[in-house]
């Protein structure tokens, strides 16, 4: 209310001063000349100039223009018609921001201005100086014209031949301006060498040396000054000129200062960022070489070389992989401290470069997690496909070798043509022979159909060696095709003959049908008995030991019908000693012998308690397998919901679901961390045993929910989780001190955003963080304009529009107003205080006001100044400003 009193008085003084001084012709020229210049002073940093001071604001453009550059504010859009009324509408745009400053226009109208009434637009300048040159000068609380006055005085004291009582008469003979500019910059010029009878030499001498080195146009002609009485408000303008710039070198330390600082911050973070780069280029590049090898899929001939592959991927898992596990926590750990860093320094939050982000690094470590999970895989499937080949791959030898071992020289025997110098009773016998022999021909079609089964199964399961086989088997298939020709040419030639041979021997024909199923039975027994078997659980061994207990039950009856045809043999011997026949001891009807039969009985015998001792050999290892089973069930049901329980407990901490104090907060959590570590030896031994579980063929577990890979991943995201919870608790504390909050409010900021944290995910959506803000008191309106308040809070608590807010962000945005901080405009006011209110600032201005590495910086990082009339060294600190608070290059 004072303030506008002084106002109100100094503007009724003004209104005499209208009435008397803009009636003088003389004063008229002064004013005119000397408020044009003040206009170029600042209509020249916008890139423009006027020449005529009534003609040139008649259509208001220029008048708002000058507006904006010395209030830093933005005007309404002015209109662009060039008729009278939009010149009228521009004016009065002006008038009405002048008046919104609290300046009572008297007697101005935007119809004079735009008509170029000389006096009303000087009376319209000087308002405009009055307000936003003049009216801020404050000396003692005191009016502007006596503050500036005093100030003068003041300034002027010590000087001879100096008495400044008015801003008239006292200016005459220049010694004023003199001594005002030898008081401030002695280096100028030599006061003691100046007279008093020698007016206009002082005048140009101070008129040139503000020109030049203060920055301060030639407002004022010598002649004028010195001739007649000089314009009182002409001289006020002036030497209000003379006040701001001299009163700025006060405070350029205080903007150097701030300067260091702002820039001292910047170059940290600078550090910060490149350190982040390099640290996720090489874990990147890291990722980018293993995935090649993970994803690689050539097959292998034999197990050893899978085996070696699986060592190799156990080497990678013990060696390779922890220190980049310590890695990308520490890169996570680096990047939070600097976005803390950023928001405590007030500037905006850290955005990597594309490709980089920690989210860019958590896909592809994710990536790289499904790849091992999916190597691993593949190694044990590729294991079991090759010993499932390789076995196949015996059954399909040991069937051939007994098929080819039978099929021996029965093409030759089919081919034969004995039966037409045989008698009646030998034709006979041949036929029966050959009847014997079609029977065993079926008996073998079962086992030629396994062979052709195998064979097409290994080709299925692609064998390395599928030629060798494909051609074996066609062979086998050729030979049985011709087998099943000759024997069907052979009948028929038997059964032309039969007519001319009747007599049978019923004996050798009864052995012969007894005896050939025989054989094939014991054949097979032989075959069963020593066939191979793969079983992975103890059921399966068992199921095995049953059927082979079912098998051991027939022998028996098996005994009988081998005494029953060895019988037969021993009748044909008796009847044929007894009778003397020749040749009855030949039985024409099979090529098997009582010999045969007894062997390969024997055979049998031999072969079942060896066949007990494989399977019992077998069980005694599927129970070997059970145990380690069992043995890393027990370890893993430990260990797993160990690691869930800790991962819940390091949770509660980061959400603040305790309520303790920070510190006690980082205490618990590093005791969960020393804990962790200490359990390390557990999961070596169970790696150990999970080795063992692997070699010994073991794929599954049936005692266990758990994996060695699902416990490997959980004691990984439980080192991380404490990790991350350690950096966001250290964030806070660093937080609290730094903004100078207590336990008590951070208590109660993270129990509000507890309290909305209905999920209990550590962040709150839009709708959630505008009910916390309105718990802790903070107003926010329902209607437009509430909502872009909490649009524009939204954008500073979450300014990569994730979504959501961080607890992080949420207690900076609570406490960042209680505490100063620096800003762009502040730091730009103070590079424009260094340059002498200019729009640019030179190398010079830097090296002389700031230390040399930090001038070095600016120099360096400063764009080169695009505006008119400027060197050519000028330097941008406007742009430079902006960017230490914005996304930059730098």
């Amino acid at each position: 209310m004072e303030y506008q009193n002084d106002q109100d008085e100094y503007m009724e003084q003004e209104e005499e001063w209208e009435r008397e001084g803009l009636l003088d012709p003389a004063w008229e020229k002064q004013q005119k000349k000397t408020f044009t210049a003040w206009c170029n002073s600042h209509l020249r940093k916008a890139g423009t100039l006027i020449e005529s001071i009534e003609e040139e604001f008649r259509n208001g453009l220029k008048l708002m223009l000058l507006l904006e550059v010395i209030s830093g504010e933005t005007l309404p859009k002015p209109d662009r018609g060039k008729m009278r009324f939009h010149k009228i509408a521009n004016v009065n745009k002006a008038l009405d921001f002048i008046a919104s400053k609290g300046v009572k226009l008297v007697s101005i109208g935007a119809e004079e201005i735009v008509d170029g009434n000389l006096k009303m637009t000087l009376g319209m300048i000087w308002t405009i100086i009055l307000r936003f040159a003049i009216q801020d000068i404050s000396v003692e609380e005191m009016t502007a014209k006596e503050g500036l006055l005093l100030w003068c005085q003041r300034k002027t004291a010590p000087y001879k031949n100096v008495n400044v009582q008015n801003f008239h008469t006292s200016f005459k003979d220049g010694l004023a301006f003199c001594a005002l500019i030898h008081r401030h910059r002695p280096d100028l010029l030599d006061y003691s060498q100046l007279s008093k009878d020698d007016p206009l030499h002082n005048l140009n001498l101070a008129f040139d040396i503000a020109e030049k080195h203060l920055d301060i146009p030639r407002m004022l002609d010598p002649d004028d000054i010195s001739e007649g009485v000089p314009d009182e408000r002409a001289v006020m303008t002036y030497v209000s000129s003379y006040y701001h710039t001299f009163t700025g070198v006060q405070k350029a330390e205080m903007a150097a200062n701030r300067i260091c600082k702002v820039l001292k911050v910047n170059q940290e973070n600078e550090r910060l960022m490149e350190e982040y780069e390099r640290l996720t280029s090489d874990l990147l590049e890291w990722i980018r070489r293993t995935l090649p090898w993970l994803q690689a899929r050539q097959p292998d001939n034999t197990l050893s070389d899978l085996q070696k592959k699986l060592e190799e991927y156990r080497l990678y898992r013990r060696n390779h992989k922890p220190p980049r596990v310590e890695q990308k926590a520490r890169l996570e750990t680096n990047f939070n401290t600097l976005q803390t860093k950023l928001r405590l320094s007030n500037r905006p939050a850290y955005l990597p470069s594309e490709g980089k982000t920690v989210t860019d690094i958590a896909n592809a470590w994710k990536n790289l997690e499904g790849c091992e999970k999916s190597f691993e895989e593949w190694l044990l499937s590729e294991m079991m496909r090759l010993e499932r080949l390789e076995h196949l791959a015996k059954k399909f030898k040991h069937k051939a070798q007994i098929h080819e071992t039978w099929t021996h020289g029965k093409e030759e025997m089919l081919k034969s043509s004995d039966f037409r110098h045989c008698k009646l009773n030998e034709l006979k016998a041949l036929k029966k022979k050959h009847e014997a022999f079609e029977s065993d021909l079926a008996a073998h079609q079962d086992r030629v159909e396994q062979i052709a089964a195998i064979a097409q199964e290994l080709n299925a399961l692609d064998y390395y060696d599928s030629a060798t086989i494909n051609t074996r088997c066609q062979a086998i298939c050729d030979q049985w095709d011709r087998l099943g020709t000759l024997t069907t040419t052979r009948r028929n030639a038997l059964e032309e003959t039969e007519k001319l041979l009747e007599k049978i021997d019923q004996l050798h024909l009864e052995f012969a049908k007894r005896a050939a199923p025989f054989n094939n039975w014991l054949d097979g027994a032989c075959e069963d008995l020593v066939d191979m078997f793969i079983v992975h659980t103890i059921e399966e061994i068992q199921g095995l030991i049953d059927a082979h207990s079912q098998f051991k039950a027939t022998l028996g009856e098996a005994d009988k019908e081998y005494q029953a045809i060895t019988a037969l043999v021993t009748e044909v011997q008796n009847t044929a000693q007894k009778y003397q026949i020749p040749g009855a001891l030949d039985n024409p009807y099979t090529t098997l012998t009582a010999q045969v039969i007894t062997n390969k009985w024997g055979e049998v015998r031999k072969l079942v308690p060896q066949r007990d001792a494989t399977l019992q050999a077998e069980l005694q290892k599927q129970q070997n397998n059970e145990s380690l089973r069992r043995q890393f069930a027990e370890k893993a049901n430990g260990v797993g919901p160990w690691i869930e329980k800790q991962m819940d407990a390091v949770a509660a901490i980061g959400m603040g679901m305790h309520g303790s104090v920070l510190e006690d907060q980082l205490n618990r959590l590093k005791d969960y961390e020393n804990a962790v570590i200490s359990n390390k030896a557990i999961m070596d031994e169970m790696e150990k045993i999970h080795q063992s579980v692997q070699e010994s063929m073991v794929f599954e577990n049936r005692y266990t929910q758990y994996t060695m890979e699902t416990l490997r991943v959980g004691w990984e995201q439980l080192l991380t989780s404490i990790n991350r919870t350690i950096n966001e608790v250290e964030n806070q504390i660093l937080t609290r001190d730094s903004k100078g909050i207590s336990q008590e409010q951070l208590n109660e900021f993270r129990s509000s955003f507890n309290h909305f944290d209905k999920n209990r995910c550590g962040r709150l959506a839009p709708d959630e963080f505008k009910s916390c803000l309105i718990s802790l008191g903070y107003s926010i309106g329902k209607d437009r304009q509430g909502e872009i308040d909490f649009q524009r809070i939204c954008s500073i608590v979450d300014p990569n529009s994730t979504g959501y807010i961080q607890f992080d962000a949420f207690l900076d945005f609570m406490t960042r107003e209680n505490v100063d901080s620096d800003t762009a405009e502040q730091v730009i006011d103070s590079f424009r205080i260094l340059a002498g209110d200019k729009p640019y600032i030179l190398p010079e201005e830097l090296q002389r006001e700031l230390p040399p590495d930090q001038a070095e910086y600016c120099i360096q990082r400063m764009q080169p100044y695009s505006g008119p009339n400027a060197p050519r060294d000028a330097l941008d600190y406007m742009s430079f400003s902006t960017s230490l608070y914005g996304e930059s290059d730098l």
